[in-house]
């Protein structure tokens, strides 16, 4: 009997994921779609690589520090599905941005695309955290990311076809209206199959918060220095465009897709060897964080952008599951909205910091020594503090301090 209730626990949890999954999948169809063509449309416009670079990386600051405040105020309100309905609704801004509006409301609209990730994650997170209890952090968030990476994958390649097809950015941006509508409906009937669940386990949440612990800090640091010292994609793609011909713009959104096919895949397979063998499964994307700036600064030709590109892929399937993953692992659940905002806003300073850097650095053009100086201190010390919890995180894995 109690076997069959596991089992039943377990099919119900893998339903849940699957849900938050598709989700994420619809959303992923409409912004990770244009995020391909945005640099190259931001410089059709007349920006320049610092601006790209900048906007890049405010963009992901600001899609990462608001979370500090949307999942501090998600622990204290409980209203984790109205932060996950407003943060999907302002999804709406990338359609708008097929309206001739300019270069300044274009940066307006890609940046508040960025807050409605903020506001949706941290809860998103929290309720995939709740759901998926069951079943072990890296599966869930690593089954997520895939199913997450899916549309990020069906994206690209939608804005690919519609730009070999037309060449036409503001047909292309436009059409992602219609699958923006699709993921409003998912999202409703996903409200109804499973917010009972969350609420159910909310009523035994004690009103205190508990506080967060070190290793949790010290992680959240490792992080950070890992995004600084890694190129945001942005700037991958911004260098693509600069080496293409007009004619060939298209190609930059299908570098894009291959970065999303490789991070598919790479999250579920880190996933499972993140509970399986923990926090040592960390080192490896750290440590390939070394190569996509380099790459990416070095290269004069599409080939090593490309390689840029992949290796880029690679470590972004790990930092959306399992980075994620070790979050829910290091915190009680009565703050772990508010983890999640300060783990973000971390990992976001880290890529202002790098889209900002790296795209002066391509301006001013500086002795490559410089560029591989800054890649490895920051990824060298972001290595060793990662290691510094390893024996914590491993207790927090069996179960021993947070269940």
């Amino acid at each position: 009997m109690h076997q069959e209730a596991s089992s039943n626990s377990r099919k119900n949890a893998y339903f849940g994921i699957l849900l938050l999954g598709i989700v994420s999948l619809m959303g992923d169809v409409v912004y990770e779609g244009s995020r391909g063509i945005v640099p190259s449309y931001l410089e059709f416009l007349g920006a320049t690589a610092l601006i790209v670079g900048l906007v890049g990386g405010l963009g992901d600051f600001l899609g990462y520090a608001v979370r500090l405040v949307s999942g501090f105020l998600a622990d204290t309100t409980r209203a984790y599905w109205l932060f996950i309905f407003l943060g999907y609704g302002l999804i709406v801004s990338i359609p708008l941005l097929g309206l001739p509006l300019g270069l300044g409301i274009a940066v307006i609209l890609v940046l508040l695309e960025r807050f409605g990730k903020a506001f949706r994650s941290p809860s998103r997170d929290t309720v995939l955290s709740i759901i998926s209890k069951d079943v072990g952090a890296g599966k869930a968030f690593g089954i997520h990311e895939l199913l997450d990476q899916i549309g990020a994958i069906l994206g690209p390649l939608m804005v690919v076809f519609l730009m070999l097809s037309t060449n036409n950015y503001s047909f292309t941006f436009s059409f992602l209206f219609l699958p923006f509508l699709v993921l409003l409906v998912v999202l409703a009937y996903t409200y109804k199959k499973i917010s009972f669940k969350t609420i159910a386990f909310e009523t035994k949440i004690e009103g205190k918060k508990e506080k967060l612990a070190k290793p949790f800090y010290t992680y959240t640091f490792a992080v950070l220095l890992n995004s600084a010292g890694l190129i945001t994609y942005t700037l991958i793609l911004y260098k693509a465009s600069t080496i293409l011909q007009p004619t060939q713009q298209w190609i930059v959104p299908l570098i894009y897709l291959l970065i999303q096919g490789v991070d598919a895949p790479m999250a579920l397979i880190a996933g499972y060897a993140y509970d399986k063998f923990g926090i040592g499964v960390l080192v490896m994307p750290f440590l390939l964080s070394l190569f996509p700036p380099l790459l990416t600064m070095v290269g004069a030709e599409l080939s090593t952008l490309i390689a840029a590109a992949i290796v880029f892929g690679l470590v972004l399937g790990t930092q959306e599951s399992i980075y994620r993953a070790a979050v829910s692992e290091l915190t009680p659940i009565s703050s772990r909205g508010t983890a999640y905002g300060i783990f973000n806003t971390a990992y976001g300073v880290g890529f202002l910091i790098s889209g900002a850097l790296y795209g002066l650095l391509m301006e001013l053009k500086p002795p490559f020594i410089a560029v591989i100086f800054y890649v490895s201190v920051t990824q060298i010390i972001a290595t060793a503090s990662l290691l510094s919890i390893r024996s914590e995180l491993k207790t927090q894995i069996t179960g021993k301090c947070i269940p």
